[in-house]
C-alpha cells in the first residue's frame, strides 16, 4: 500500500531527486516520516522549447495507518491512495482426469503455463517452433541469406513474435494484472526500469533470456514443454473437448488453453473443420517506415536533441478519413526492419531493437486499417488478403528480398528507390518497387496522406529519403474465435482461445493478461490434480 502523487513536472536539468522532493512538499511530509520513488516517468516534449519530465511518485509512509486519512484529508485528484495488487486465485473442485494443455508458448501460453504450474496443475505446453536456444540461429540464418524454417522462425517458437521485436510492454488496458505481469518479468531477468517507465521496453536481446527463465520455472514445478510439436486436431464429443492431437501422439485432455498467435493460420483451418466458431477481425496493412534516429530525436527535441538527460526518441502518430484510420505502430527507436516470413514464398517485414535502442536508425510500421469491406466476410478472408499481399511482395522481388521505396518517389508515384542518409537496414536486402503494384489503391492513398501529415506534424518522419519496406501484414490477427463467459470457445467445453491469435490482445503485456485470466478461469473450475 502506497501514496501515488501524480503530474509532477520537472526539468530536464534539475536534480534526480526533484520529483521526489515535490510529492513529500505536496503531502507536507518531511524526510523523516516517508520513503519516497519514482513509480512512472515520461518525456512531454509536445515544445520543443519547454521539454520536461512528468513523474508520479509512490510514497510510502513509516506509519502506514495514516496513509489513507492523508489522502481523504488532503482533496487533490493528483494524490491517490494505492493498494498493491495481489492476484487472486480460487480453486474448484470439478475432478480433473488429465493433465491441461497449453497450445502456443507466446506471452498468453506463457503466463498461463506459469500460473497453471504454480498452482499444482503441471499443464504439457505444445509449442511448434524451437527453444530460443534454437530458434535464434535458424531466424539469423534466413536473415543471412538461407533458407526459411517454417515451423520455427520470427513467428513461431517460444516467446512468440514478440521474442524478436522491441519488446514494448506499453498496453491501453487499464487490467490490474499488468502490474503483477511486469513484476514477474522483472523477477525473471528484465531491467528493474520497466517498473517505473511510463513505457516500457525489454528489447529482443534481454526479453529472449526473460522467456528462457520463465520456461525454466514451469519445468521445476513439474510443468512440461514440447517444442516443434504442433497441435494438428482436436477431439470433440458432444459439444467438449476430450483430446489434442499432435505431430506425436494424441494427449487426452479435459481442458486446453488456445494460445496460437496471429499467425496460426493452419491451425485456424483445423478448428473451422471441427465446427469452431472462428468470424473475420479487422486488422492492418502496410509498411515499415525507416529514418536516422538522429533526425527523429531533432524532429521530437529540436536543440536539446541527445541531450544525456533525454531518452531515444519515440513516436506514435494517427490520422482518420472516415472510418479508415492510418497510423504509426510498434516503434523501434535505435531498431532494424527485420524479414519475418513464416510461409515459403512469401514477404513478411517487422521490427526489432535491442534494449540499447543504439542502431542508427528507428523504425515503424505505417499501416491503414482494413476490414470485411476490403478482403470479405468469409472467416478466413483476412488470411487470403495477408497472404496475397505476402506472395505479390515475393513474386515482385522473386525472392525474399523485401520491397522498397523511398518516400519522396512514393508521394510522388514514382517507383524505385533514391537513398540518401537512411541506410536500409533489412538483412536479406530491399529492392526498388512500385507500391501501387502490391497494395489497393484504398491503402496507397491513406499511407500517402499519413506519410504527408505526419511529416509536418513531426519533421523528419516522411522526408524523401525515408525507407519504405513491405510488406507489413501481421500487426494483429484477422480472426477472432467468440468465447463466452466462461472463457470458453462458443459451444465448445474445455477450450479456451485466448491472447492475440484468439483476437483478444495486441501486444506482448495485453496478451500475457489475458493468459492469467484464462488459467484463473480454469483453476476456478478444477482441484488440480498435485496438491
Amino acid at each position: 500500500m502506497a501514496i501515488v502523487v501524480t503530474g509532477i513536472k520537472t526539468g530536464i536539468g534539475d536534480p534526480k531527486d526533484a520529483a521526489l522532493q515535490e510529492a513529500l512538499r505536496r503531502l507536507k511530509l518531511g524526510r523523516g516520516e516517508a520513503e519516497a520513488h519514482i513509480h512512472k516517468v515520461s518525456v512531454d516534449a509536445r515544445k520543443r522549447g519547454e521539454i520536461h519530465f512528468v513523474s508520479s511518485v509512490l510514497v510510502d509512509l513509516y506509519d502506514p495507518g495514516r496513509e489513507k486519512s492523508l489522502v481523504e484529508r488532503l482533496h487533490n485528484p493528483q494524490v491517490t491512495y494505492r493498494e498493491s495488487f495481489r492476484l487472486e486465485v480460487h480453486h474448484g473442485d470439478k475432478p480433473l482426469f488429465s493433465r491441461p494443455v497449453v497450445v502456443g508458448f507466446g506471452p498468453a501460453g506463457m503466463f498461463a503455463a506459469l500460473l497453471l504450474a504454480r498452482e499444482g496443475f503441471r499443464p504439457i505446453v505444445l509449442e511448434r517452433g524451437g527453444s530460443v536456444e534454437e530458434r535464434v540461429p535458424a531466424v539469423e540464418g534466413f536473415w543471412a541469406g538461407g533458407l526459411l524454417d517454417p515451423v520455427s522462425n520470427v513467428q513461431f517458437g517460444e516467446g512468440g513474435a514478440g521474442t524478436f521485436s522491441d519488446g514494448k510492454l506499453t498496453t491501453r488496458i487499464g487490467d490490474p494484472r499488468c502490474e503483477f505481469i511486469l513484476r514477474e518479468l522483472a523477477a525473471h531477468g528484465a531491467p528493474e526500469e520497466i517498473l517505473k517507465q511510463a513505457k516500457p521496453h525489454i528489447g529482443t536481446d534481454k526479453l529472449r533470456l526473460v522467456v528462457r527463465s520463465i520456461r525454466e520455472e514451469i519445468l521445476r514445478l513439474g510443468g512440461e514443454i514440447r517444442f516443434r510439436e504442433q497441435a494438428t486436431d482436436f477431439i470433440l464429443e458432444k459439444g467438449a473437448l476430450k483430446g489434442v492431437v499432435t505431430s506425436r501422439e494424441t494427449i487426452p485432455t479435459q481442458a486446453v488453453v488456445l494460445a496460437l498467435g496471429h499467425s496460426a493460420r493452419d491451425t485456424f483451418a483445423s478448428l473451422h473443420q471441427k465446427g469452431v466458431t472462428l468470424i473475420p477481425k479487422a486488422f492492418s496493412v502496410g509498411v515499415r517506415a525507416e529514418q536516422l534516429q538522429s533526425v527523429i530525436d531533432q524532429g521530437l527535441y529540436g536543440d536539446l536533441a541527445g541531450h544525456p538527460a533525454l531518452p531515444v526518441g519515440e513516436y506514435q502518430l494517427s490520422h482518420r478519413r472516415g472510418e479508415r484510420g492510418v497510423y504509426t505502430f510498434c516503434m523501434c527507436p535505435g531498431g532494424l526492419v527485420v524479414p519475418s516470413s513464416s510461409e515459403e514464398g512469401g514477404i513478411v517485414t517487422n521490427g526489432m531493437s535491442e534494449y540499447a535502442r543504439d542502431r542508427q536508425n528507428a523504425n515503424a510500421a505505417l499501416v491503414v486499417s482494413v476490414d470485411g469491406a476490403d478482403f470479405g466476410r468469409e472467416w478466413d478472408a483476412g488470411i487470403r488478403f495477408q497472404r496475397e499481399l505476402e506472395q505479390k511482395a515475393y513474386a515482385i522481388t522473386g525472392s525474399y528480398r523485401a520491397p522498397a521505396q523511398t518516400a519522396g518517389r512514393f508521394l510522388a508515384g514514382k517507383p524505385g528507390l533514391e537513398l540518401g542518409a537512411v541506410e536500409p537496414s533489412y538483412a536479406i536486402g530491399v529492392e526498388g518497387a512500385d507500391f501501387d503494384r502490391l497494395f489497393p489503391p484504398v491503402v496507397t492513398a491513406m499511407l500517402r496522406e499519413g506519410l504527408a501529415l505526419f511529416q509536418r506534424k513531426l519533421p523528419g518522419f516522411g522526408a524523401a529519403d525515408v525507407v519504405l519496406t513491405g510488406p507489413e501484414t501481421r500487426t494483429s490477427s484477422p480472426v477472432r474465435i467468440p468465447r463466452g463467459e466462461s472463457l470458453e470457445a462458443e459451444g465448445i467445453l474445455g477450450l479456451y482461445p485466448c491472447g492475440e491469435g484468439a483476437g483478444y490482445a495486441g501486444g506482448i503485456v495485453s496478451a500475457a493478461v489475458d493468459g492469467l485470466r484464462v488459467a484463473q478461469q480454469i483453476i476456478a473450475v478444477y482441484k488440480p490434480m498435485w496438491e
